[in-house]
């Protein structure tokens, strides 16, 4: 998972995932592309997210490609959380994949990032709110 401050564009063909918790939700940055590959990654932070019992919401703007995988782990996600999932500002691909699986009708789509209030004093090696994996 990485731990930058923000997700910014991954090196072509590399997609990754950042999960950020405040006291009132979890937000998970999905950027680059969302494949097989990250399928460990993804599914520590959604058990994270899913732990912390709070609203959850993904950010999805960053990301270039989806395949089934991360078409099951919304799946999944939305599922197992307590609330709807919001998608932030999906693109159009991501869309047409929620639209073609029915997941979309699952999630509610964000079409303006709502913020997200990060830690004043963060931890100099974690993002701000994110969590420190190298940690556990």
């Amino acid at each position: 998972m990485r731990h930058d401050q923000s997700p910014g564009t991954p090196p072509e063909g590399e997609g990754s995932v950042v999960l950020f918790l405040t006291s009132s939700r979890a937000r998970l940055v999905l950027s680059g592309e969302i494949d097989v590959t990250l399928r460990g990654e993804i599914g520590e932070a959604m058990d994270e997210a899913l732990e912390a019992s709070l609203p959850i919401e993904i950010d999805t703007r960053g990301v270039t490609f989806m395949d089934s995988s991360g078409v099951s782990m919304l799946a999944r996600l939305s599922a197992r959380a307590p609330d709807r999932l919001q998608l932030i500002d999906p693109p159009e691909q991501v869309r047409f994949l929620l639209d073609l699986t029915r997941i979309g009708q699952l999630v509610d789509i964000v079409e303006a990032d709502p913020g997200f209030p990060f830690d004043p004093d963060p931890d100099p090696g974690v993002p701000a709110g994110g969590v420190d994996r190298a940690a556990d």
